[in-house]
């Protein structure tokens, strides 16, 4: 009741956002900026929050989501003069690094896995087996480069050199932005750029995160004993469990799982 009493004081209050899970532009739970585009416009303009919280579980995915993502929670922190933290569970690797460096600050556990400044691109050549099952591959193109690594075709070195530099665009993009976000804060004699990963303490060594610390106590500490958590996140269905989505889901929870195992998760 006490809040709409003009000259008592609210208790503060942090918007903690959950970004848990693969970034793609598609499947069940997955992170995309469509997704999540109501709930960060909530978190930020719902009231006056002392801060945003990101809570980031996220192995990567899409790098245009993770973009755009990242923009929004960006501009909203600067339209609104609203501070935003990371705080980082189990990995913040790739796509989930940039989210998370989307933040002002960032920490983590000691044992949290940070970092996969890196692209990557995979798919699979099937050309010999079909060869070897006598099915003929056809093909037909307007533009030479449109069936572009096409797994059923042999390899084309021009084709592969191509992907390459899609890849270093992509790269470059990552590199930017991490670099901007954590200015002053990266070794100028390491190249931190090469996709590998690292725990908390070297983490921190590096300047990709500012401290170990977990939510509640820090923000207890920074805010005050009565600071109140409202939470944000995708919400899904109750009935998305059932009938043919049930499949669709199947496989995402097989790509996530997946995803977060190249971590020893």
């Amino acid at each position: 009741m006490k809040r709409w009493i003009p000259f008592l004081k609210s208790d503060p209050v942090v918007a903690v956002i959950r970004l848990s899970g693969v970034i793609s532009a598609s499947g069940r739970g997955a992170l995309n900026d469509t997704s999540l585009a109501p709930v960060v416009e909530k978190a930020f303009s719902r009231g006056k929050p002392s801060a945003v919280v990101l809570e980031v579980n996220s192995p990567g995915g899409s790098p245009v989501q993770s973009s755009l993502i990242g923009a929004r929670i960006r501009r909203l922190a600067e339209e609104k003069e609203i501070p935003v933290i990371a705080f980082v569970e189990d990995v913040a690797a790739s796509g989930g690094y940039w989210l998370a460096a989307a933040a002002d600050e960032i920490y983590a556990d000691d044992s949290s896995v940070v970092g996969s400044i890196g692209v990557i691109s995979a798919s699979f050549g099937a050309h010999e087996l079909l060869a070897r099952q006598g099915i003929e591959r056809r093909v037909y193109t307007a533009g030479k480069s449109k069936s572009m690594l096409d797994p059923f075709r042999p390899e084309n070195p021009e084709d592969v050199e191509r992907l390459k530099g899609l890849l270093e665009d992509i790269h470059t993009n990552f590199k930017d932005h991490v670099s901007a976000r954590r200015k002053g804060k990266l070794p100028e004699d390491r190249d931190l750029f090469t996709g590998e990963v690292w725990l908390g303490r070297r983490a921190i060594e590096l300047g990709l995160i500012d401290g170990i610390g977990h939510l509640k106590p820090m923000m207890q500490d920074r805010f005050g004993e009565k600071v109140k958590f409202r939470r944000y996140g995708v919400r899904k269905p109750f009935l998305s469990r059932f009938g043919a989505r049930m499949v669709g889901d199947a496989l995402h929870g097989l790509e996530e799982r997946s995803a977060f195992a190249q971590f020893g998760l």
